[in-house]
């Protein structure tokens, strides 16, 4: 250590700027409501929660979905969360701040599942998830010798570990900053979906006595929950679910239509406080569900799913992706009136998205009919493959036409005489989501389950909030 005039010089406070970088149609958007639809993202929070103490760090985090970045702020270190989305906003950012000489450090699911790539566009990388690497990699970097590749290990366990650090984002410019993650991953293995691709087909799970105490912490009475799968180890949502009971709170999450084959676990689901879930029913048809490798999905049993969990109070999110090989331009239309005839509380349309190195891309790229590798159009709002049965520009077309369908005053009208929300809270829902769908080529913001839009309300990679991915969007993990 240096000494000066018999005293020990303290070390020099770095400062660490984190970002959230978003591509074009998720960059700071306000909408018809003045802010945008938006929870707070866990990602940031968490790498804020995982700074060694012992290390001078002041920390400073930005979310594009709110604001801006600074070309010209000031940093010691740089890092970056990425998803393919994302990408090229990310790297563009890294190549400015790289030429001011500030280092960067990339990380989240897409440099997981392209490290090659990324490696290109930073002094370091961080594969996998960061509990264990981003706190070594401060340490390496404090100590001069950051590391190229930081690489975690098959062993990690999510429990012991501090809680978010929310008070890194302005909780006044989202929704509700209330927003937990109990658990990782899933056991599915659906092709489209980078999670079994990025990070294995294992979930990982926090403590429930840990997901208790950072609710009672924030004080929350609605709750969102961003894991992938909630109930995908059915004893652990069964313990979680029992825990929430006595916090008599309101939460949102995701989960696949297994649970209303499980009514005993429905139940606990409903009596802990469960309002609002998106599912992935991703298609009417049978051949489709079962090229995704979602046959668990049967198109015959939707309705009875949307009666089961409007029978408990539990409005439905459901979710639609276009452009399966069996499907043609009829297939628009019929699953947007299947949505309205049925009472989906907010039906959502995707495109379907081969993103890099999952099983969908891989298959598609063998048949030469990836179109385009510009990641930035990998948002599961733009058509990047050649669908088999009709041209680019009738699944891009016909996916807002499906939008427009189902938000059209008439639809919107016919599904809130069914609701499971709240009337006040899906009108004020449905009105926000009709107006993006008639603004998809402009922006999208409409993040939000559904009752925390209501009028009471004004990876390196967590959970994202970014739904366009839909289950990648909802499940962009701590990496």
């Amino acid at each position: 250590m240096l000494k000066r005039c018999g005293t020990v010089a303290k070390p020099r406070t770095l400062r660490v700027v984190l970002i959230s970088a978003k591509g074009p149609l998720y960059r700071n958007r306000g909408g018809i409501f003045g802010k945008s639809l938006r929870y707070m993202p866990l990602t940031l929070p968490t790498l804020a929660s995982l700074i060694p103490r012992e290390l001078p760090i002041e920390v400073v985090c930005i979310d594009e979905g709110i604001g801006d970045v600074d070309l010209s702020l000031q940093a010691d270190l740089i890092g970056m969360t990425v998803i393919t989305g994302s990408a090229p906003r990310s790297y563009s950012l890294a190549a400015h701040f790289r030429s001011r000489g500030i280092p960067v450090v990339l990380g989240g699911p897409h440099v997981t599942l392209l490290p090659d790539e990324a490696q290109e566009h930073a002094d370091s990388i961080v594969v996998g998830y960061a509990e264990d690497e981003w706190p070594r990699l401060l340490r390496d970097f404090a100590a001069g010798r950051l590391l190229p590749r930081y690489v975690q290990s098959p062993r990690l366990d999510l429990a012991a570990r501090p809680l978010p650090d929310r008070s890194v984002l302005p909780e006044q410019r989202y929704l509700t900053a209330d927003v937990f993650e109990a658990t990782r991953g899933c056991i599915h293995n659906c092709s489209f979906c980078v999670v079994p691709a990025a990070w294995g087909r294992k979930p990982l799970q926090k403590p429930v006595e840990d997901i208790v105490a950072d609710i009672q912490r924030r004080r929350a009475r609605r709750a969102i929950f961003v894991d992938l799968n909630l109930i995908a180890d059915k004893d652990y949502a069964a313990r979680l679910f029992e825990a929430l009971i006595p916090l008599r709170i309101q939460w949102y999450g995701l989960a696949t239509t297994l649970l209303c084959d499980d009514e005993p676990l429905l139940d606990l689901a409903a009596r802990s406080g469960c309002r609002g879930l998106l599912m992935g029913l991703e298609s009417l048809s049978r051949p489709s569900l079962q090229a995704s490798h979602k046959a668990f999905n049967d198109p015959e049993n939707y309705p009875r799913v949307v009666e089961m969990l409007h029978r408990r109070g539990i409005a439905l999110q459901g979710c639609f992706v276009f452009g399966a090989d069996d499907e043609t331009p009829d297939v628009f239309l019929k699953t947007a009136q299947f949505a309205v005839q049925w009472g989906i509380d907010l039906p959502r349309f995707a495109i379907l998205t081969p993103f890099p190195g999952t099983t969908l891309y891989r298959e598609l790229d063998a048949q030469g009919r990836i179109v385009t590798r510009n990641w930035e159009l990998y948002d599961g709002q733009h058509v990047v493959f050649q669908p088999a049965q009709m041209s680019v520009q009738e699944l891009q077309q016909g996916t807002e036409a499906a939008w427009k369908h189902a938000y059209s005053w008439t639809s919107l009208a016919r599904r809130l005489r069914r609701t499971a929300a709240p009337w006040p809270v899906a009108l004020v829902t449905n009105w926000g989501y009709r107006y993006y769908a008639q603004h998809l080529d402009q922006f999208y913001t409409c993040d939000a389950l559904l009752p925390l839009a209501g009028p009471d309300r004004d990876s390196f990679a967590a959970p994202n909030q970014d739904i366009s991915h839909d289950r990648v969007a909802l499940s962009e993990e701590v990496a």
